[in-house]
């Protein structure tokens, strides 16, 4: 015991420096081994895109701890990308989106994914998540109008705290003092007791409410058809999903949305110009 206290007695300073070497070698070795991490991920990433491997993509998806998709379906759905065609890939934990040739960024932009929340409504059940694998952008358009599903209209009933009426055709709901709302052409109306009809106005956060319920439009109707809420552009990757515009932009950046992917409207003005028809999409 006197020899090891002599010795940090004597030699303390060669001693101590010595540890606080060590510490420092271990303490940097843990900040290359995570940056080696995540550059040997990111690499795996290109390599997906140019090898289109589906083992290569199970594997990415695996260190990850992604959950579960249908990667196969989607790659037997869809085409080989050539090693020189241009791609997408979406982080929905960084939230960020880029479009791709090579090695080489033609652009990137911030984007707001989905929520993962869970609705339980009205005897249907929904998760809003973004779909991880390869899409393909399958058609695209300017100005788009959404059409809701019917979640849509669950989803308001229960944030306000109102029923549900489904509006069909040939069907009305009464409003009282011989009023009703009905379905007339392309438009819900109000139909009024001397049978002049007036259209009825509906959008995002104000919908038709009659009686304490949120009237649900038919399919095919102008109040089914929401303008401004997709911003200026879409890509449609199928299956409802999109890459499109918002007029929420402060809500890029987070996980908001009910599975598409929602960019500010002058970043996806810009990719509506650069990104062609069957453009694979890869999202993780």
């Amino acid at each position: 015991m006197a020899d090891r206290r002599g010795f940090f007695r004597h030699g303390g300073a060669l001693a101590w420096g010595l540890v606080s070497a060590v510490a420092l070698t271990l303490g940097v070795s843990t900040v290359l081994l995570a940056n080696t991490a995540d550059v040997r991920y990111r690499r795996d990433v290109m390599r997906m895109a140019f090898n289109d491997n589906l083992e290569v993509l199970e594997d990415v998806r695996r260190q990850a701890g992604l959950a579960k998709d249908t990667l196969e379906q989607l790659l037997a759905a869809n085409p080989v990308a050539g090693r020189t065609q241009p791609y997408i890939v979406v982080s929905i934990a960084d939230h960020m989106l880029w479009y791709k040739s090579g090695d080489s960024t033609l652009y990137q932009a911030p984007v707001a994914t989905g929520s993962g929340k869970v609705l339980e409504k009205q005897g249907g059940s929904w998760k809003f998540e973004t779909p991880r694998g390869r899409l393909v952008v399958q058609s695209k358009d300017t100005m788009p109008a959404w059409v809701p599903p019917d979640w849509h209209f669950v989803e308001q009933a229960t944030k306000r705290g109102l029923g549900l009426v489904r509006l069909q055709r040939g069907q009305s709901v009464p409003l009282g003092g011989g009023a009703a709302i009905a379905v007339a052409g392309s438009d819900v109306v109000k139909r009024l007791p001397d049978g002049t009809t007036v259209p009825l106005e509906a959008t995002d956060g104000r919908e038709i409410v009659a009686n304490g319920n949120i009237v649900v439009p038919p399919f095919g109707t102008n109040q089914r058809r929401y303008k401004d809420v997709l911003g200026v552009a879409r890509l449609n990757l199928g299956d409802g999903y999109a890459l499109h515009g918002t007029n929420k932009p402060e809500t890029i950046g987070q996980s908001v949305s009910h599975g598409c992917v929602r960019l500010r409207n002058e970043d996806i003005q810009q990719l509506y110009g650069m990104v062609a028809l069957g453009t694979p999409v890869y999202i993780y």
